[in-house]
């Protein structure tokens, strides 16, 4: 099932992600790749952001 995801930048930017994105999720802040597509779903990088809720 699609999610919306709220995200949470090592910068400290905080923004709201689909789980089902098709291609690599940057933040909008300071450029970094949050997550990496995996098949379906993506994967969100270790260290690089959290998630802070699922939508």
């Amino acid at each position: 099932m699609s999610k919306f995801l709220k995200v949470k930048c090592a910068c400290g930017n905080e923004q709201n992600i689909f789980s089902n994105a098709s291609l690599p999720v940057s933040c909008l802040v300071c450029n970094t790749q949050l997550t990496q597509s995996s098949g379906s779903r993506v994967r969100v990088l270790e260290g690089k952001a959290k998630v802070l809720e699922v939508l």
